[in-house]
């Protein structure tokens, strides 16, 4: 079982940026696509990012585009999420994922493994 633990949220000031990290137990890392989720107070968990086994994919959702970059270092067992241009709407809960398949899936049902999920608020 993969057990993941995110790190790197913090209170940011809109146009700011963060470093979200998370950290996996499995060694197999290698073997899943890791995706970023987050849920806003009275919201449901949405997609942020996804990025393959490899790292040679990546799959954003629209409005983070162009701000966020999601990374991975198979070395160290851990992905990132690199968060520029922070804006109010951007504050959630994140969440990172473990997924197997050779589809970028942005459905959280189709990932098998959650963080605990880091605090992140961006204030205007």
């Amino acid at each position: 079982q993969v057990q993941l633990v995110e790190s790197g949220g913090g209170l940011v000031q809109a146009g700011g940026s963060l470093r979200l990290s998370c950290a996996a137990s499995e060694h197999t890392f290698s073997n899943y696509n890791m995706g970023w989720f987050r849920q806003a107070p009275g919201k449901e968990r949405e997609f942020v990012a996804v990025i393959s086994q490899s790292g040679g994919t990546t799959d954003y959702t629209d409005s983070v585009k162009g701000r966020f970059t999601i990374s991975r270092d198979n070395a160290k067992n851990t992905v990132y999420l690199e968060m520029n241009n922070l804006k109010p709407e951007d504050t959630a809960v994140y969440y990172c994922a473990a997924a197997t398949g050779s589809l970028l899936w942005r459905g959280t049902s189709f990932y098998h493994y959650w963080g605990q999920g880091t605090q992140v608020t961006v204030s205007s």
